[in-house]
């Protein structure tokens, strides 16, 4: 009786664990929308470090799954997206594509977690190239998604909504592979998620 009173305590700590992480995530994604610099059709913000330190930090259950739940709050109608924006209207428009990018963004640092390379300096190194790939796919969804949107050019799409963000994304990927090699091993890894 008593080895399972310990084991129902026990996966109650990490079911309370597995929704504390689930929240902050979905928090600190939300947060780092909310920071955000209007520039043309794309706005600057924070969530493409977010998303990135989330993949290298929490891996990928848990990282693609905070970023499902951020985008079905803003689906819902939850002020979740940069601008305080949500619905159908935000998730439909020219931002579309790179937030359901995210979750590319989210997964290929997080497979990078299991390759079993020692040492900060080396992590950061292998989390940064994880990173450069995942937005790079991330921008590939969002530009085709913005030409389909609104039937331009993809040369005229990509001078708009990925050249000028291409020096504060390399920053954004660098600032979140150096966080994630340097607080990863605080992280605790859980069967249940």
């Amino acid at each position: 009786m008593r080895k399972h009173s310990e084991k129902n305590g026990s996966a109650g700590r990490i079911a309370a664990r597995e929704i504390a992480y689930l929240a902050l995530s979905v928090a600190l994604l939300t947060v780092c929308a909310w920071i955000s610099v209007p520039v043309g059709a794309i706005p600057v913000t924070l969530q493409t470090l977010a998303v990135a330190f989330l993949g290298g930090l929490l891996g990928a259950r848990r990282s693609v799954i905070a970023v499902a739940v951020y985008l079905l709050m803003g689906l819902v109608g939850i002020p979740v997206f940069a601008g305080f924006r949500a619905g159908v209207p935000a998730l439909a428009g020219a931002t579309g594509g790179y937030l359901f990018g995210f979750v590319f963004l989210a997964l290929l640092p997080a497979l990078c977690k299991r390759i079993p390379v020692k040492g900060t300096a080396k992590r950061c190194a292998l989390f940064y190239a994880a990173n450069v790939l995942g937005l790079a796919v991330c921008y590939l969804f969002g530009t085709v998604w913005f030409v389909l949107i609104y039937q331009c050019e993809a040369g005229y799409a990509l001078m708009l909504c990925v050249v000028p963000y291409l020096l504060p994304d390399a920053i954004k990927l660098a600032v979140a592979a150096f966080l994630s090699a340097r607080l990863e091993k605080y992280i605790r890894s859980s069967r249940s998620l």
